[in-house]
């Protein structure tokens, strides 16, 4: 939809401040529009197939990421000495990091993605639930920003009543959460959510959410210009998750009613115009079982499984994000926006499901991709390529779409038959389990029916 006229870009040449299934997504836009493309990479990743779709690769440092896709310093000189007119975060690593985006802005780069400031309002997620609240987005009850002490916590935990949720100010992934499900559970919750925050992000504050069981998570993507235009481009169902990992997702979302829809989509958009955001975003949304949704948190970012969106909509967000950095205009109107069919997301790792989902590392000897009508495949690997223990263990990301959510899975079906993995476990067969699951294929499934399906041998 959104096809850049050949020879013109939006920027010379950009910078890839990531690895892998995530440089390659953004590289290949980014010389579909003519922009040329400075790759970094680790020592460990020096001779990774990914790298040939860059015109530039600068090798950044040791393959841990602490010294090289985590190095600021480094990720800023690189883009300076090449000189990149911006710099692409992509997803993970410095994404989210408003540090980053600030210094980068200070030292002549454009960052494709919100100023620094806004992504540091929304990165505390307790002052983001008051921001949204305020702006008219509902959020889950909890606590009015973030709690002082346990003490404090079983005052609110009290007024709400058990089961609640403590949940990490930075958190994310799941970490630096813990379920309470009675007062007596509250001290060694707080204690282990605490520490385990403070590990991972540097920052051991907490706040407290009622738990609604049964909920869905249901996200909202967002993309917004400088001038003020924010558009929605629907919502995403993601609540096939695992320990608070997204596992399959899908778009639309077969668990919110139209009407439900018709009413959060508009003033998801709404809400973030009057943020003042700039870029593309995703708005998290748990949905209870009566069907009503709450804000949960923003992420400043494209989401991994955005493909399904593009499926829908047709159209290009790494090109939105690039179009945007650059200061142009949106070029489309809410009511360009359509939404044709259904798409699903299988992310393929490489991990043994049958070892409590182990990472599993190693040499890729075969690796063969589905393809036909309907079916996308993202990845950054090929034959010989190999798993890094340092790393994610994504191998590819399998995309089907259809006129309607059955075709989608009959097509993601035939992809998974086809798609051959060698030399490392993989959970293909979970997916296989997944779609041929009959409370999946009903679309009636919440963000822990997963877990019981797998723990009650169901999958």
């Amino acid at each position: 939809m959104l096809l850049q006229p050949k020879g013109v870009a939006v920027f010379r040449r950009i910078l890839i401040a990531n690895r892998g299934e995530v440089a390659a997504r953004v590289a290949r836009t980014a010389r579909r529009m003519g922009v040329e493309v400075v790759a970094v990479a680790s020592t460990v990743d020096r001779d990774a197939g990914w790298l040939e779709l860059a015109d530039t690769v600068v090798t950044l440092g040791l393959p841990r990421a602490a010294q090289s896709y985590l190095d600021q310093d480094a990720l800023i000189a690189v883009g300076l000495h090449h000189r990149c007119s911006a710099v692409h975060p992509g997803w993970g690593f410095l994404a989210e990091n408003d540090a980053f985006a600030t210094r980068c802005e200070a030292a002549g780069l454009s960052f494709i993605g919100p100023a620094g400031p806004l992504m540091r309002q929304m990165a505390d997620k307790a002052n983001a639930r008051q921001t949204m609240q305020r702006l008219g987005l509902p959020g889950i009850p909890g606590s009015e920003g973030t709690l002082g002490s346990v003490e404090e916590a079983r005052e609110v935990a009290d007024a709400l009543g058990y089961p609640v949720l403590l949940k990490a100010v930075a958190g994310g992934g799941g970490r630096g959460m813990r379920a309470v499900e009675a007062p007596e559970q509250l001290v060694g919750a707080w204690n282990a959510a605490s520490s385990e925050s403070l590990s991972a992000f540097g920052d051991g504050r907490l706040y407290l959410e009622r738990r609604i069981d049964g909920g869905r998570h249901v996200e909202v993507q967002i993309i917004a210009d400088r001038y003020g235009k924010v558009l929605h481009l629907g919502e995403r169902e993601c609540s096939m998750q695992r320990r608070h990992q997204k596992v399959l997702e899908e778009a639309r979302s077969p668990g919110i009613s139209p009407a439900e829809r018709d009413r959060i989509l508009p003033l998801v958009a709404d809400v973030v115009a009057q943020t003042g955001y700039v870029g593309a975003g995703t708005v998290e949304m748990l949905v209870d079982a009566d069907g009503h949704a709450w804000f949960m948190e923003m992420n400043t970012r494209l989401q991994v499984e955005h493909p399904v969106t593009e499926a829908i909509t047709g159209v290009d967000l790494v090109e939105l994000q690039l179009r945007i950095a650059a200061g142009e205009k949106m070029p489309l109107e809410q009511e360009d926006i359509g939404f044709d069919g259904h798409a699903i997301e299988c992310r393929i790792n490489a991990e043994d499901p049958d070892n409590d989902f182990r990472p599993c590392p190693g040499r890729i000897d075969r690796l063969a991709l589905p393809t036909g009508e309907g079916i996308r495949v993202d990845t950054h690997l090929q034959t010989g390529d190999r798993i890094s223990p340092y790393y994610d263990s994504m191998i590819a990301k399998v995309i089907t779409h259809g006129s309607d959510r059955a075709e989608a899975i009959a097509r993601m079906t035939q992809a998974l038959a086809a798609l051959e993995v060698q030399g490392v476990k993989t959970n293909i067969g979970l997916h296989q389990r997944i779609l041929a699951w009959e409370r999946f294929r009903s679309g009636q499934y919440h963000t822990r029916s997963l877990e019981l399906g797998l723990a009650g041998g169901e999958l």
